[in-house]
């Protein structure tokens, strides 16, 4: 085993120690606020939270591109990631990832099985629908194609299970599974939801995150259809709500972490197909450096373009949520922060700006990436 995770009693209680921390988390009044349409926004890890209405958070957060988590419904998670941080006894992972690749033969002979024209045609059927705005008049559209088609990808393989992870709001998430030989667990994730201009208005969402959607159905056609026996269980997670706070993937990550799930890595994408250098970006903060060091490492084994770092500040994808859990994760992007799309949350962000040959490439670093973890 390269992943070994050693598990420390948990001494006292988890919540009374995070409530020290946080200030007293039960002065926050949840149930009172959440009545009143407020949510709990934090901007930073030291950020003890600012209530804010629905139409404040897309005002002063989203429309502003502020980096943020809405912890409302998964205080819990908070509690846990502030005891962790002040708990002299926690839960505590312990990394040994590989020095390099070492499944190479195996994992090409599925790469080579990627179809280009797949991601196309996903692209376009999720840019059709006029927004995925987690709360907006779409999104039980919007989650219903998003699991049909993941139920329709995973059908060549009977063992594979597909559910949907309900959420406060009308967006469930939907996670697919290919189980292992092991109940360890690594994942490969994207958002499907979409935000634009204000919360009503178009948003193809075709970049953000399109894109990263049908890297990760593309990796799962593949190795459903090959029938691909893993040694850890491969899940295949596509949240809703990001762009509400990462939502629900703070919910999914909260669940897995109260019920023990064993998460050796996460490797998130948000934006693969917009890159005017070209390149495959793989971020550096808010993210495990064991994890992130390794995944750089197959960039240039897994595909042909090169390697690009880069800083994306606090709460800007869904690894955030698996960080705050103590699971250890990763962040990979189609470009640097200062060249990134210029469309996103916006009617703009088309499937005209989406390069298909950029995202096969994520489409390869994905499969890659999934043999080699099998193996953790």
């Amino acid at each position: 085993m390269m992943v070994q995770t050693l598990k420390l009693a948990l001494l006292g209680s988890v919540i009374l120690n995070a409530s020290v921390a946080l200030g007293a988390v039960a002065s926050y009044n949840v149930p009172t606020r959440q009545a009143e349409g407020l949510r709990l926004i934090k901007t930073s890890d030291d950020d003890a939270g600012t209530w804010v209405t629905e139409e404040e958070k897309f005002e002063k957060f989203i429309s502003q591109h502020v980096g943020f988590v809405d912890i409302t419904d998964t205080m819990a998670l908070e509690t846990l990631r502030v005891d962790r941080l002040t708990s002299d006894v926690k839960r505590q992972t312990v990394q040994a990832f590989p020095s390099t690749a070492s499944h190479q033969t195996e994992a090409n002979a599925l790469i080579a099985k990627l179809v280009q024209s797949n991601l196309s045609t996903w692209l376009n059927a999720m840019a059709n629908i006029y927004n995925r705005y987690y709360r907006g008049s779409y999104a039980a559209t919007s989650a219903t194609w998003m699991y049909d088609t993941v139920v329709s990808v995973a059908s060549t393989n009977s063992k594979i299970t597909v559910k949907k992870f309900t959420h406060s709001y009308n967006q469930p998430s939907v996670i697919a599974a290919i189980p292992g030989t092991s109940d360890d667990v690594v994942i490969v994730s994207a958002h499907y939801d979409s935000i634009g201009s204000t919360t009503s208005g178009k948003a193809p969402g075709a970049d953000d995150n399109a894109s990263g959607i049908v890297v990760i159905l593309e990796a799962l056609r593949v190795l459903a259809a090959a029938k691909y026996a893993p040694t850890n269980t491969l899940e295949f997670h596509f949240y809703s709500g990001e762009e509400g706070g990462c939502l629900g993937s703070r919910d999914i990550m909260q669940s897995y972490a109260k019920n023990g799930v064993n998460v050796l890595a996460v490797m998130n994408q948000d934006m693969t197909g917009y890159s005017p250098n070209n390149v495959i970006a793989v971020y550096t903060d808010y993210v495990d450096s064991s994890l992130t060091a390794f995944i750089q490492k197959l960039v240039p084994i897994y595909t042909s373009l090169p390697l690009s770092t880069d800083k994306c500040g606090y709460g800007c994808s869904d690894h955030a949520s698996a960080r705050d859990a103590g699971f250890p994760a990763a962040y990979v992007c189609d470009e640097n922060m200062k060249d990134s799309s210029p469309y996103i949350h916006s009617a703009s962000d088309t499937v005209s700006t989406v390069s298909f040959p950029h995202v096969l490439q994520h489409a390869k670093l994905t499969v890659g990436f999934l043999v080699e973890a099998s193996y953790f």
